[in-house]
């Protein structure tokens, strides 16, 4: 099979397989790879099989992440909960093995990684697991009654009830506010995780670059935000991305409401699905947050190839020391840091 490389932020082929094709997320999304590269400079590439100026029918989308720090490799997608490799019914899976595993060489990268939703493909002869977690969804065709019901009694249904009774108020948009008590919340959240919050650029351009696909819902009590997530939508899915919240506000149930009212509007709008993202298989209180929900869980793994065994597995990330000091970061140096590093994580 001859394969092609292109560009697909430079080529409209590209957005309309990633518009149409039934596998396509919006991780796929000309937006979302343009906002990779305009924080971190990571240069998204495109392989297919079919010829220059034929509409695609294949593809699969990576990035090479260049780092004196952490080494290059190959990856589908930095900082991306999942992406399928895009097929039909006339791809091969192994043409395409093959010329990642050529360029592999070719580069002396570190590792290359896939990172597929669901193993349609068999890798065992070309990738091996590297890390694993559980993906979760919600499907919404249920009515919005049944919905309710389906959620967790006391964790939910009377937290959501115990909110609404709280005065909080809500408002949703992509506006430089919002995006400003936002990026204050996740500063709070990852410090309580002791974790080098992501850049506020990162923020910024995903909703410069996905457009009406991004949007921050914000709770507030007493016009102080208290909790928000940020969301991404691809046709008829809706994906959870991120949510942060302030500790000592905890009682006003402000993110059990924030799900609530998500769940509310896209049922409203004719999404079929709401994806509530990944959790490490050992977070046992965000797993069951959101199986109270109701949403599904399945395994997602991520497939390497590399030469070293050290590269063929995720590294550890405790790091105990290093946490410890991003807990006790000023807010700017944590974010400075961030901005910093997390190019090189991808």
């Amino acid at each position: 099979m001859q394969l092609y490389m292109l560009d697909p932020l430079a080529e409209s082929r590209w957005s309309d397989l990633a518009a149409t094709h039934p596998k396509a997320s919006v991780f796929h999304q000309p937006g979302w790879l343009k906002a990779l590269a305009k924080t971190y400079r990571y240069r998204a590439t495109a392989l297919t099989s079919t010829p220059p100026g034929e509409p695609l029918s294949d593809g699969l989308v990576f990035c090479e992440v260049k780092s004196s720090i952490t080494g290059n490799r190959l990856v589908s997608l930095p900082f991306t909960d999942h992406a399928e490799l895009l097929l039909n019914e006339n791809s091969t899976s192994s043409a395409f093995l093959e010329w990642l595993r050529t360029e592999y060489r070719q580069h002396n990268w570190r590792y290359l990684e896939l990172r597929p939703s669901s193993v349609t493909v068999d890798f065992r002869d070309s990738l091996q697991p590297s890390q694993s977690f559980w993906l979760h969804t919600l499907d919404l065709t249920p009515s919005i009654d049944q919905l309710f019901r389906n959620f967790h009694k006391s964790c939910i249904q009377r937290r959501i009830c115990h909110a609404e009774r709280q005065g909080l108020t809500y408002e949703k948009g992509a506006s430089n506010e919002i995006l400003d008590e936002f990026y204050r919340l996740l500063i709070i959240n990852r410090k309580r995780f002791r974790l080098l919050p992501q850049p506020r650029a990162w923020f910024q351009n995903l909703i410069e670059c996905m457009k009406h696909n991004a949007e921050i819902r914000l709770v507030r009590k007493d016009g102080v935000a208290v909790a928000a997530i940020l969301t991404l939508r691809h046709r008829k899915t809706v994906v959870y991305k991120y949510g942060c919240s302030d500790e000592s506000f905890h009682h006003l149930a402000g993110m059990p409401f924030l799900f609530w009212r998500l769940i509310e509007e896209s049922k409203a709008e004719g999404v079929k699905t709401i994806d509530f993202g990944r959790t490490d298989l050992d977070n046992d209180g965000l797993v069951r947050f959101k199986g109270h929900f109701g949403a599904v869980r399945q395994r997602l793994n991520y497939f390497r190839y590399a030469v070293k065994e050290r590269d063929r597995t995720a590294a550890r990330t405790d790091m105990p020391l290093a946490r410890a000091l991003f807990s006790i970061l000023p807010s700017a140096l944590s974010s400075g840091a961030g901005r910093l590093v997390y190019r090189h994580m991808g």
